[in-house]
């Protein structure tokens, strides 16, 4: 399936761009080669222009609204700096695709052909229709690398790594190895993993079904079952399943592979049901869900995974990030995962455009990203081209207790597993 889609979005890119060759190669400030020649697409004496795309409206209501604003408060303390090598970053801000394929390569589309930006970053959303658009046009894209998209594409990064690789790739343990540190081992544990009927759900399955099983984990159950446009009335068919999937008994832990609104019917359903064991998911990780008391005692127990450092760390990273969010909005607003990843996708961006120099072209980032590593982020140790192959491999959970965060599983990095 994920083939065939990639062919229709490559196909349709292929085709908008035959449309707009003429218009695109007349344009001024841009050449042919976006990596060469007088101008480069983007870049002036002093800028560089900046765009992303984020899912800031959905169908059943989930928003990643705030990754723009973690993008924009890490470009801002950059330009605070100095810039990057003497320029400033011009961030326009992020493009809503509505977790919608078909306006996400329009979005790629606008911010390629219209606004011309150097860069993608971020992009976050589950649906990358305009990963291949991108990658013709030699943009680099940087965003959180939970879709296949960010583990195939030259030009096209995430900022903790690639967590759905290819076969050949590896998968990293964090979520596994964290669970298993919860419940004081995995030997005699087991797991049902539920995610949604989509190509992110079904990478997701196939993914941590290999990570889980590998810890030691028994998988009792795992399905991409549930559908992805719209948040089930009645979850008591995949309950029932659930929590008969162990030998005609509950399972120890049910881990979903899907989004807030989703886990709310989903762990509400079960906990009516009875059931007493470990719920974990890797989206809740959000104090603004709190403001609601069903969202909050639906929630309430669920162990989240984080792929950085929770923010009750008191590292001077997540000091600084907190600085710069609160800069950028103006005033204390509530943390979430979003803003996270936003500034984390800026981060990576900038760090790699500062090795690239003055001299910046879509070859000479390209040149600095092929050998590109440091060590001590809030998302652990970042190495390239690594990252486009495997995950970096950290991650920490944390469980929501009387209506407060707390640090269940530290920050750490573990060794990742073959992927088959």
């Amino acid at each position: 399936m994920l083939r065939s889609f990639r062919a229709i979005a490559a196909a349709s890119a292929a085709l908008l761009l035959a449309t707009a060759c003429n218009s695109a190669s007349n344009s001024s400030g841009s050449s042919g080669d976006p990596g060469k020649g007088a101008t480069v697409r983007g870049v002036t004496d002093d800028s560089i222009k900046v765009g992303g795309i984020v899912s800031m409206t959905t169908a059943s209501g989930y928003s990643k609204k705030d990754t723009d604003l973690g993008a924009k408060a890490r470009y801002d303390r950059a330009n605070a700096e100095g810039g990057i090598n003497g320029r400033k970053i011009d961030y326009i801000g992020a493009e809503d695709d509505g977790q919608d394929p078909g306006k996400n390569l329009a979005a790629a589309r606008k911010l390629v052909q219209q606004e011309k930006v150097f860069a993608v970053s971020p992009m976050s959303s589950v649906t990358f229709s305009g990963a291949d658009f991108l990658e013709q046009q030699k943009v680099p894209t940087f965003g959180w690398g939970t879709i296949p998209q960010f583990c195939s594409n030259p030009h096209i990064y995430g900022f903790n790594g690639c967590l759905v690789p290819m076969p050949g790739g590896t998968i990293t343990q964090s979520w596994p190895e964290g669970l298993a540190h919860v419940l004081g081992g995995a030997k005699g544990k087991s797991v049902a993993i539920l995610a949604n009927d989509n190509d992110a759900g079904k990478f997701g399955i196939r993914t941590y079904q290999q990570g889980f099983a590998a810890a030691g984990f028994k998988v009792a159950y795992a399905k991409a079952s549930v559908p992805a446009t719209s948040t089930p009335n009645d979850w008591s068919a995949y309950t029932k399943e659930i929590l008969r999937s162990n030998g005609g008994k509950a399972p120890d832990a049910v881990v979903s592979v899907m989004q807030t609104p989703y886990n709310i019917g989903l762990f509400t359903a079960l906990k009516r049901s009875g059931f007493k064991g470990l719920l974990t998911d890797p989206t809740d990780y959000d104090p603004g869900l709190l403001a609601k008391k069903t969202t909050a005692q639906a929630l309430d127990g669920v162990h989240v995974l984080l792929s950085f450092e929770p923010f009750e760390s008191d590292s001077a990273q997540m000091q600084q990030f907190k600085e710069d969010i609160k800069k950028a909005a103006g005033k204390d607003v509530p943390l979430n995962m979003h803003m996270l990843t936003g500034y984390m996708s800026a981060d990576f961006f900038l760090a790699i455009a500062e090795k690239a120099g003055k001299d910046l072209t879509v070859e000479s980032f390209q040149k600095a990203a092929s050998t590109y590593s440091d060590t001590g982020t809030m998302v652990g140790d970042r190495a390239l081209p690594k990252g486009q192959k495997e995950a970096f491999g950290c991650g920490a959970l944390v469980q929501l207790k009387n209506g407060k965060y707390e640090v269940s599983s530290p920050f750490k990095c573990y060794e990742p597993i073959p992927f088959k």
